[in-house]
């Protein structure tokens, strides 16, 4: 089993916007990390799979460094949500890309501040 890891840097426009690609991934997302260069407190993220538009990790408000370990709900094959027998609980798996770039957009990053996401990929 593989694990590698993308590394983007963000500097975000005069707005305190940006958008990003990484490169084609193909694997399971691990893990997402976040480390504060300079952004502004209140940075907002949102990653998608660039071909589908899936939700990757999507997050307002981000202050401070921090990690993120993004699932997906699951589904029977009659697409129903899978949940755990006690409780309702909704079962999670990991999120597959299938040789997609994420597509990173960021807001509210204060003027021309930086900061750069790790992404950890298994396969």
């Amino acid at each position: 089993m593989t694990v590698r890891r993308f590394s983007i840097p963000i500097t975000v426009d005069a707005d305190g916007d940006a958008e990003v690609y990484t490169p084609k991934i193909f694997g399971h997302l691990v893990s997402v990390r976040y480390v504060k260069t300079d952004f502004a407190d209140g940075v907002d993220f949102v990653v998608t799979n660039e071909t589908t538009g899936e939700t990757v990790w999507s997050e307002e408000a981000v202050n401070a460094s921090a990690s993120r370990y993004p699932r997906a709900a699951t589904h029977t094959t009659a697409g129903a949500a899978s949940l755990y027998a006690s409780g309702g609980t909704a079962v999670q798996g990991r999120i597959a890309i299938g040789g997609d770039r994420l597509k990173i957009v960021v807001a509210d990053g204060g003027v021309s501040k930086s900061g750069t996401l790790h992404f950890l990929i298994e396969g």
